[in-house]
């Protein structure tokens, strides 16, 4: 894909998520039963490389490294990101010109020392130059199992196509300008989502190579909503979601619900109905869209149809951190499902108030301050 615009880092999409875990063992069965392969393990510590299409996830269990001190403080959450660049040690060194703080990982013996910067949370990002087969830096610092494919296809997908962090009530301005100074993103969406009892606003921001997307999530002024809740559990501001990205969604979808993955439940059927009059001519299967609960988006306006078919899992690692499941039709490339946006909010808010974190609050605290 060609740059959006100027690419002074020389990014090249995501390399990698990686997580740590209190409970280690429960996020290496989770992994697998979104379809990735244990493929490798890094030659001296105790982390494993899990692998589906294009997308790398990490799982680090070594003690007294920035992983292991991201747990005391979060609990189970992705703990580090890996940015693919031209140049690490051009794009680290302009990093660091630009206002980023730098981290020192410490490397054992014979293992390539990746640069990396302080992101959200006190989670990690590092710059990553070495991705191409055969010349990653997985086959430097990792063991691959013997007889194992190392691009196993999984469930059918292929990259990740964004993760969104929710920050506090106030910080969003910090983190676009973050990305903005260090990277060049910039602001693609604004969405201002109100709830029955909650509410959201969310910037969305695109790298210039347009394949590392993040959007911004921060509460309203009301409070008590599904981005206080986040923070309270992760105890600051991080990774909320991870969406991953299917060239067939339905057939994904059907495989994640045999492995057991548990799924955002599926708006009413008005949703549905009102699709043709939202998106006309979108020629999906309406049918299998609802019998699976998935979402469509986009636009049918000026040609063929531009879309984006999405679903997400109920939280699934800790208490706050779930997945995304997308499709992307018609070089649809810009959109995250504005359309859907308000009954995704509506759909998490109903699993509040049926686990009481709103509803019944925010309605004794109106009794409260009736006059």
């Amino acid at each position: 894909m060609a740059d959006l615009f100027d690419n002074p880092m020389g990014l090249n999409g995501f390399d990698f998520v990686e997580f740590a875990s209190p409970q280690p063992d429960a996020v290496d069965a989770l992994f697998k039963q979104l379809g990735f392969a244990h493929i490798a393990n890094h030659r001296s510590k105790d982390v494993a490389l899990y692998r589906q299409g294009d997308i790398n996830l990490i799982l680090n269990r070594e003690p007294r490294s920035p992983a292991s001190y991201f747990v005391e403080e979060h609990g189970a959450g992705a703990c580090s990101m890996g940015f693919r660049v031209k140049d690490a040690k051009k794009a680290y060194e302009r990093a660091i010109d630009m206002g980023a703080q730098p981290v020192e990982v410490p490397t054992g013996v014979m293992e390539l020392r990746l640069p990396a910067i302080k992101g959200i949370g006190g989670s990690l990002v590092y710059l990553i130059d070495r991705y191409k087969d055969g010349e990653s830096i997985y086959d430097v610092d990792f063991e691959f199992f013997a007889d194992i494919d190392r691009n196993p296809v999984g469930y059918g997908f292929k990259v990740i196509d964004h993760l969104t962090h929710n920050v506090y009530r106030g910080r969003m301005a910090y983190w676009a300008k973050f990305y903005e100074r260090i990277f060049n993103f910039r602001e693609i969406r604004y969405f201002d989502i109100k709830g029955e009892y909650t509410g959201l606003t969310s910037k969305a921001m695109t790298a210039p190579d347009g394949k590392i997307r993040i959007p911004l999530n921060e509460e309203a002024k009301q409070g008590g909503g599904q981005i206080e809740e986040y923070l309270m559990h992760f105890n600051g501001e991080g990774i909320q979601h991870i969406a991953l990205a299917s060239d067939d969604l339905f057939a994904s979808i059907d495989m994640l619900k045999a492995a057991g993955i548990p799924l955002m439940t599926a708006p009413n059927a008005a949703y549905y109905e009102m699709l043709s009059e939202r998106l006309p001519n979108h020629g999906e299967n309406v049918a299998d869209l609802q019998t699976r609960g998935i979402l469509l988006d986009g636009t049918t306006e000026g040609g063929a149809p531009r879309l984006l078919l999405q679903i997400f899992s109920e939280t699934i690692l800790g208490s706050p951190v779930f997945f995304e499941f997308i499709q992307r039709k018609g070089d649809y490339a810009e959109g995250f499902g504005e359309g859907n946006f308000k009954a995704l909010f509506e759909s998490i808010e109903r699993d509040q108030v049926r686990r009481g974190t709103v509803g019944q609050q925010e309605t004794n605290q109106s009794e409260t301050e009736t006059p």
